[in-house]
């Protein structure tokens, strides 16, 4: 735990110290911003619900995510200091943890940028409060699986643009599953409907808290975190 906790604190100065972090920032609070006021201030100015801004805001983690996650890994091969981590002490399960926990609280971060929208609709009329929350801790599952999805698109590549167009794919792939078989329910469409991302994260906007859809993010996540660890462990025995 001490080493996982060591590895995170390097992986959040780094954050704090990259200009890509506030290049991603920024392009997240300018886009929500302005789908926001689309939404809210110019299209539906009597209806003070969360719900609206948030579904036009979601996709702008499809673009966010990868450029947060690129550097994650690929940063250190393509400075040689993976062969440095992977000789200490530490095991690789506690170095790639290290690092989705750093990605986590950076997910936080942008979670709590999203939040000043609905404190701004309070001022316009009562919000339901209990699906603003759902929906904040719906955006933590859905955006902690795509940290998990964008670690492992860093340790495929040195390149971090590489690894940012691989994560931007493979999320794309899992956030429009459902869309691949068109809407003739047939049996494809049924059985690729639950494994589609946002699928999953529309009981949390309707205040819905779904046993089935957290098991499906934390699945999700823990799917890739072996796959990234199992990657860097072929890496280390090279």
């Amino acid at each position: 735990m001490r080493r996982m906790m060591a590895v995170c604190n390097k992986e959040l100065q780094a954050y704090f110290l990259s200009p890509t972090s506030y290049f991603a920032f920024a392009v997240y609070v300018l886009m929500t911003s302005l789908l926001f006021y689309s939404s809210f201030v110019y299209y539906q100015p009597s209806i003070v619900d969360y719900r609206l801004v948030l579904g036009d805001t979601l996709s702008m983690l499809l673009f966010v995510v990868p450029l947060l996650t690129m550097r994650l890994v690929a940063e250190e091969f393509r400075q040689g200091t993976d062969e440095l981590l992977l000789t200490s002490p530490a095991r690789v399960t506690e170095i790639i943890f290290g690092k989705y926990l750093a990605s986590l609280v950076i997910l936080v971060v942008l979670i709590l940028c999203s939040l000043m929208y609905p404190f701004i609709m309070s001022f316009y009329g009562t919000l339901d409060m209990t699906t603003v929350w759902m929906s904040a801790l719906g955006l933590f599952f859905l955006g902690g699986s795509m940290m998990a999805i964008g670690l492992f698109a860093s340790t495929l590549s040195q390149h971090q643009m590489v690894s940012a167009v691989a994560g931007f794919i493979i999320l794309l792939v899992l956030w429009m599953l459902d869309s691949f078989a068109g809407n003739t329910g047939s049996a494809l469409q049924q059985w690729l409907d639950p494994f589609a991302l946002t699928n999953r994260f529309d009981s949390f906007m309707k205040g819905v808290l779904s046993g089935p859809d957290i098991l499906y993010y934390v699945t999700l996540s823990g799917v890739f975190l072996l796959l990234s660890i199992q990657i860097v462990e072929r890496k280390r025995w090279r």
